[in-house]
Formats: C-alpha cells, sequence, structure tokens
C-alpha cells in the first residue's frame, strides 16, 4: 500500500513538457529560442519573466536539455540520450540550477562562479538556471556582473524570476529577456481535456474551464486544481463538485437572484440571498458569479457570435434586460465589489449592492415621474438625461403631451436657451460663430473638428454646421458627440448637433485665427522695426528680422 502511494506523480511534474513543442501558450518565446537553437545564433545569457507556472524553469530545463543532447544542439532534442535522461530526471551535473531565494549573500554567489572556469563534466555546455534571480541581494549581483556579460564559451546563464523590476538595469543588459504571459482560459481548459483523456479520467468541459478560470493563468495551478478535483470527485470531474471544492457558485444558483433583480421583486430578492446564505455560501464568490453571469448576459446582448455559452436561461435574461441595465448592473457591483470588504459582514454588502441594483434602476424617457408629497427629484440628474437625450422642440402647431416632471426641466431649458441664441447670432454668423469657439473648453481633435466647421442656421434646439470635405475624416461619432457634450454643458441647452460634409463658402474660426494670428506678428514686425534700438542691432550685426520667426505671448 506504502509503495503504491510512493509511486504516484502528481500531474504537474507528470506531464512538464519535455520538448518545445509540448509548451503550450508561450509561442512568441518558442519561436525565438527554436530560431536561435537551429540557427547556431546562442545567446550567453537568457532572462524568462512571468507569473508563476506559466514554464519558466521548464523552458530553462528544455534549453539546456537543447544544449547538451548528444545528438547535437537544436531545438528538437532526442530525449533519450543519457544526457537528456539525466536532465529529465534532475540529476545532469553540468545544469545547475539554483535557488537564488535560499543563496542570497554574495559568498553564496562567490561560491557558485567559482567554478566557472572549469569545463563541463559530461555535458557540451555548463548550464546554470538561477530561479527566482531578483531574491539576490546587491552584492551578489555585482560579482555576477562581470562573468554574466563575459562568461566563458562552455558556460550558458539562464535566469527566471517574477519580478523582474527589481533586477538591476545593469543585469537586464547583459541578457536576452523574454517575458512569458500568462496563458489564455482556453488553452489551459483545452490541455487539461488531453490530460484527462491520456489518464482515462472521465470529466465535464464546464468544470475544466472553471478550474482553468481559478488557474488565472497559471498552467501549474491548474495541475494541482485538476489533481484536488479527481481527488475531490474520486476520480470524476464533475462541475458541481468542482464549484463546491473550489468555492464558487454554479450559475444556476445565482439565476433565480438575478432573475428577481430583472424583474424588480425586491422581496424575492432578499428571499434568494437568505437560501443562499442557508447554503453557507461566500458572498464574496456569489458577487463574483454574479458579476461573471452579468458579463455573459452583456456578450449575448452587444456581441451574440461571441458569447461563449447560450443556454435557454441565459437567453431569456438577455432578452428581459436592456444592454443599459445590464452595464448599470455591472458597474454597481463592480463598485460594491471593491467596497464588501468594509461591510460589516458580506451578507449586508451583499444585500446593500442588491438593494442598490434595485434603486437605481434608470428611468425610461417616457415614463412618469410622480411627485408625492416628500418625494424630492434630483434635477441635476434629470437635467444630465435631459442633455444626454436631448428631444426635438415640439411645432408650435403639434399638441403637447401631458408633461412630466423630467419633460418640464427639459421644456425649461429649451425656453432658457436665449443666451445661446444671442451668442450665435449677436454680429452675424459668421463673427459670432468664431467668436462663441473661442469660449468652450476644447481641445484635441474635437477642437480641431470646431475650428474647421462653419455655422449654418439653428431651429429650436437643433444646431447645423458645415464641414469643409478635406476635413471630413474629423465628422466621426465620437468626436462630434464629444463637441455636442461641450456645446451643451456651455449654453446649458439640450442642443442636437448636426455636421454636414460640403463645400465651405465662407472663412472657418481655423482660416479666421489664422489670419488674426498674421496679423498680429505683421503688427509686432512693424513695431520692432519702427524701435531705434532694434535698428541700431541691424546695422551693428549687418542683419534683418525674418516675420516668421517671430513668436508672440498669447497667455494674456
Amino acid at each position: 500500500m506504502s509503495g503504491k502511494s510512493m509511486s504516484y506523480q502528481v500531474l504537474a511534474r507528470k506531464w512538464r513538457p519535455q520538448k518545445f513543442t509540448e509548451v503550450v501558450g508561450q509561442e512568441h518565446v518558442l519561436r525565438a529560442l527554436i530560431n536561435a537553437l537551429d540557427n547556431d545564433r546562442l545567446h550567453h545569457a537568457y532572462l524568462l519573466t512571468g507569473t508563476r507556472g506559466v514554464g519558466k524553469t521548464t523552458l530553462g530545463r528544455i534549453l539546456a536539455k537543447s544544449l547538451n543532447c548528444e545528438q547535437g544542439v537544436s531545438s528538437n532534442p532526442c530525449g533519450s540520450c543519457d544526457s537528456c535522461v539525466e536532465i529529465t530526471e534532475g540529476r545532469f551535473v553540468d545544469l545547475l540550477e539554483v535557488d537564488a531565494a535560499s543563496r542570497t549573500k554574495v559568498e553564496d554567489t562567490r561560491e557558485l562562479l567559482n567554478n566557472v572556469m572549469y569545463a563541463p563534466t559530461r555535458g557540451r555546455y555548463k548550464v546554470y538556471l538561477i530561479d527566482e534571480v531578483h531574491m539576490l541581494s546587491n552584492h551578489s549581483f555585482n560579482a555576477l556582473l562581470k562573468t554574466l556579460e563575459e562568461p566563458p564559451a562552455h558556460v550558458k546563464f539562464i535566469l527566471a524570476t517574477t519580478d523582474p523590476q527589481k533586477l538591476p538595469v545593469t543585469i537586464l543588459s547583459r541578457c536576452l529577456k523574454f517575458n512569458l504571459k500568462c496563458i489564455p482560459l482556453d488553452q489551459i481548459s483545452g490541455y487539461l481535456q488531453e490530460v484527462l483523456k491520456q489518464e482515462q479520467v472521465e470529466f465535464e468541459e464546464k468544470a475544466l474551464r472553471e478550474i482553468a478560470r481559478s488557474a488565472t493563468g497559471s498552467m501549474r495551478d491548474a495541475l494541482s486544481l485538476l489533481d484536488q478535483a479527481i481527488s475531490f470527485g474520486d476520480g470524476c470531474i464533475v462541475y458541481a463538485d468542482v464549484c463546491s471544492m473550489l468555492g464558487t457558485l454554479d450559475r444556476e444558483n445565482i439565476t433565480p437572484l438575478m432573475s428577481a433583480l430583472v424583474d424588480k421583486k425586491g422581496v424575492e430578492v432578499l428571499e434568494q440571498i437568505d437560501q443562499l446564505a442557508q447554503f453557507g455560501v461566500d458572498f464574496a464568490a456569489a458577487l463574483d458569479a454574479f458579476i461573471s453571469l452579468l458579463h455573459q448576459i452583456a456578450l449575448l446582448q452587444v456581441v451574440p457570435e461571441s458569447a461563449s455559452e447560450q443556454d435557454d436561461m441565459l437567453k431569456s435574461l438577455a432578452a428581459s434586460m436592456s444592454p443599459e441595465d445590464t452595464q448599470l448592473y455591472y458597474q454597481i457591483s463592480m463598485a460594491g465589489k471593491r467596497d464588501l470588504a468594509f461591510a460589516p459582514d458580506q451578507r449586508a454588502g451583499f444585500e446593500m449592492i442588491m438593494l442598490r441594483n434595485l434603486a437605481f434602476l434608470p428611468v425610461s424617457a417616457t415614463s412618469t415621474v410622480q411627485n408625492k408629497p416628500g418625494a424630492q427629484i434630483d434635477e441635476r440628474n434629470i437635467r444630465k438625461r435631459a442633455r444626454a437625450t436631448a428631444p426635438p422642440l415640439p411645432k408650435e402647431s403639434e399638441s403637447k403631451p401631458e408633461t412630466s416632471a423630467e419633460a418640464k426641466i427639459v421644456e425649461k431649458l429649451e425656453q432658457n436657451s436665449d443666451i445661446l441664441q444671442e451668442s450665435l447670432a449677436g454680429a452675424g454668423p459668421k463673427s459670432s460663430w468664431s467668436e462663441a469657439i473661442k469660449t468652450l473648453k476644447l481641445s484635441g481633435l474635437v477642437k480641431q473638428l470646431a475650428l474647421n466647421c462653419v455655422y449654418l442656421s439653428r431651429e429650436g434646439v437643433h444646431l447645423k454646421l458645415i464641414l469643409s470635405k478635406e476635413h471630413s475624416q474629423l465628422a466621426s461619432k465620437q468626436l462630434v458627440s464629444q463637441f455636442q457634450d461641450v456645446l451643451r454643458e456651455h449654453y446649458k441647452a439640450p442642443l442636437v448637433l448636426n455636421i454636414k460634409i460640403g463645400e465651405v463658402q465662407e472663412d472657418t474660426p481655423a482660416v479666421t485665427q489664422e489670419k488674426e494670428h498674421k496679423a498680429k506678428i505683421m503688427e509686432a514686425y512693424e513695431i520692432l522695426e519702427a524701435d531705434p534700438n532694434v535698428q541700431g542691432l541691424k546695422q551693428m550685426f549687418n542683419t534683418k528680422i525674418d516675420p516668421d520667426l517671430i513668436q508672440l505671448n498669447d497667455s494674456k
């Protein structure tokens, strides 16, 4: 019985890649290393960086095997010669694996480097694989510098670290640096499937995705969790068991809560929270599951083809919610996730997040706000909504519908927009528009859009401009929307901006400002020319004033 337990090898070690072709998710690093080995362009020092479990030490060992394979240096070591077997088993005398975290002193580094000058005992190269190299002391780095820059021809250094920012730049400049990235969820899940097929273990695909999600980009963590899941499920990987093991919630447990929230049934929301509490769930995990479900709903609503899971329940939830509601729920829940740690207890914090989702449901533009006794309307929020929606003014001949509180404020804004009319019609459209642009808080491309537009007319809240064809690329939806927001904020009116592309028959504000600038330059030039001191300098140095070099101080 003890012999059986001693013979078991954990999956993370059993399925450690032995060749470059077996490594998952680091194609950008593999390509560089394979080409270097096949074309005999080997550097003397390599630095592998990345989070835990992404393959730093594994790549170092494979590289050592490629350098010392008895069949010759190549990117595809045979794996069967004595050198390859000894490296795989961790007993190759010319591969010196050093844990820098336990050997941080300068004396340890000097002892290590004393043997650099000696030729390899068994292999072609003596390879120093230093893990967590950022843990070395400054004195140790200084001792390593010279050897790392110009080591003997038979020595190769492979440094690995999870925190490259702590390495001195003198070390970084002497190495070829490779940044290993976190392995994508789909690649981890696919690799786990291959492992389980080889191990002849039954599994559910969504269970493996849950394990891959919990591994957060680390293949070693995923294989360790897979080992745990096999033991937990008695040789079978089931989604419910994996959720129980990881402390996460099955989506079926959180869906009733989402349905109650969508239906705006506050009592039922609290009942669902009470049921979760009876199951003894971690409410931080419940909130993560809730946010994850919102993410899936948003994908299905906005980009249906990109959603990974599209079952009937998910489709029903996506159809019963507007995309705006989904985004609002998500934003409130994400903000609540940050505050959950400060709540008196997790359940109270979770309940407050759900109540906040109920309390801040957006009111549709057609809904009526009843002004009950004691109720107060937040005029600022309604004003923002009025500016965002910017409904057109009704014609005099049309009958006006019964107005709500929100509609009354919109109407008030429209009636009090005389300041806009005065700004745009004071001295004629051409001059007033150029002057109006100067008062707006504009910058970047939005400013360029405004400067190259010419004022056409204003009808109610509809402001019409024309943009020259040579600047048509500025009329993107994003820039026009930002320009419109600036105008609404400045004039305190729900303006609707309409920009037409066409031939501009008069000077744009940009041209007007350029002419004004040139006029000021010429005025300054004439003042300088008339100055007796400047005249004396011109005669003394036999020079003249170049108007193009005159710079105005526009700060005042």
